[in-house]
């Protein structure tokens, strides 16, 4: 069972039920049932357990169950609830395992410091989310592992960047805000045979629309607080992987550092599974609307979506996702004041540095969510002034595609 080890099997656990088969089941199935685990009362919905520790019938089990004959011990390293999360996300993925965290950045934290020691080296793309970016390039420097950033499109530069010490690869597929490809396949091909694991962070596909571990990653992350619980209410993350992965990098670490899930988090996420890929399908078709829509605007200096013939990467996009994204990345002209004018003249979408929410959202991520990287850094990232990060909620798409016109209008 993709699950925490303590998850009981003995007779004497309430969520000890056997779990149903889910391999031959399709996506939408494994959404709704995958995991459930039933107490003695026989819910329909998944139970809510909000408990922080568990009883013991004798002091022999709690021996047994602290030396990890199975069962639940403690809510910090693992509960009924976020183990019912953890195997529907696994069964979603086609994971053997899944660890839940506490946010997107504990997930990609613990996967990348669950694998390295001091004198290690990283290899990841240089299109990056602001905190991943941080914790590569700072946060682990201190430590004495050092990483090396490369443009995640050109293969020879992530071959040229491996060192006898290189640990792990790691990217951003789309990347954030810019939408960027990379060739999964090639690039796990590459770290393999340097002897290295690659961590993907699929957030703005979805594990709807791309599969990171079928194309030869050895770890998927997410923050689950974007599509998966989808309705801006939860923070949560998950790492996935194999069993070995899992135990050898990442359960242990989050064991003993506890940032965990919340079970009520879990909870919330579990119920939002059952709807994911309804969301996510209108929210990409709402996308790919707005991105044909708004294409060639006198007043947009660059569209970017995975679904469209002319993205930069459209050969890749091809081969390894099912569909594009529900983001969309504009560059509005007039640098920064052009951006800000068109932000301000919305009156449906909001401003947020939230993405994958039930609202449609946007972002300007030079002064958001890349602000802490110089000008030039930016530049070389292809995050103008003007760059605006647009994310398809489930609205209709005219009144949105209305809205960012007339906004444009405004520019």
């Amino acid at each position: 069972m993709p699950v925490s080890d303590d998850v009981s099997k003995s007779a004497s656990d309430p969520c000890s039920a056997a779990q149903p088969e889910t391999a031959g089941w399709h996506a939408e199935t494994k959404l709704v049932h995958a995991g459930t685990l039933r107490s003695p009362f026989g819910e329909t919905a998944e139970a809510l357990f909000l408990t922080q520790g568990f009883t013991y019938g004798s002091a022999a089990e709690c021996e047994e169950r602290f030396a990890g004959t199975g069962g639940f011990v403690y809510s910090r390293h693992s509960n009924p609830t976020v183990a019912m999360f953890e195997a529907r996300m696994a069964a979603l993925e086609g994971a053997e395992a899944a660890r839940a965290t506490a946010s997107g950045m504990a997930a990609v934290t613990a996967a990348l410091v669950g694998q390295v020691k001091a004198g290690d080296h990283i290899v990841a793309a240089r299109a990056l989310y602001g905190s991943a970016s941080w914790v590569i390039s700072d946060l682990l420097s201190r430590f004495g592992v050092t990483a090396t950033l490369v443009d995640g499109r050109d293969l020879d530069q992530w071959r040229a960047a491996v060192r006898p010490e290189t640990r792990v690869f790691y990217l951003e597929s789309p990347s954030n805000p810019t939408l960027e490809v990379v060739d999964i396949a090639a690039v796990a091909e590459i770290a393999h045979a340097a002897g290295a694991t690659l961590v993907v962070d699929n957030v703005f596909a979805t594990a709807l629309w791309q599969s990171p571990l079928t194309l030869g990653a050895d770890c998927v992350v997410y923050s689950t607080t974007k599509h998966v619980d989808g309705q801006g209410r939860c923070m949560g993350g998950i790492v996935l992987g194999s069993e070995q992965f899992i135990q050898d990098n990442v359960h242990m670490l989050l064991r003993q550092t506890g940032p965990c899930l919340s079970p009520f988090n879990a909870w919330v996420m579990l119920k939002s599974l059952e709807t994911f890929s309804l969301r996510v399908e209108r929210q990409t078709a709402t996308a790919a609307r707005v991105a044909d829509a708004l294409a060639g605007h006198r007043n947009l200096v660059r569209l970017v979506y995975p679904g469209r013939a002319d993205h930069p990467q459209a050969d890749v996009v091809r081969k390894q996702m099912r569909a594009g994204s529900t983001l969309v990345a504009l560059e509005i002209a007039g640098g920064k004041a052009g951006a800000f004018r068109f932000l301000d003249a919305l009156k449906l979408i909001k401003i947020s540095n939230n993405l994958g929410d039930a609202k449609s959202l946007v972002t300007h991520p030079a002064t958001t969510t890349h602000e802490r990287l110089t000008a030039e850094q930016r530049a070389t990232l292809g995050i103008g002034d003007g760059l605006i990060r647009f994310s398809a909620g489930l609205e209709h798409a005219d009144d949105l595609v209305g809205d960012l016109l007339q906004a444009l209008e405004r520019v």
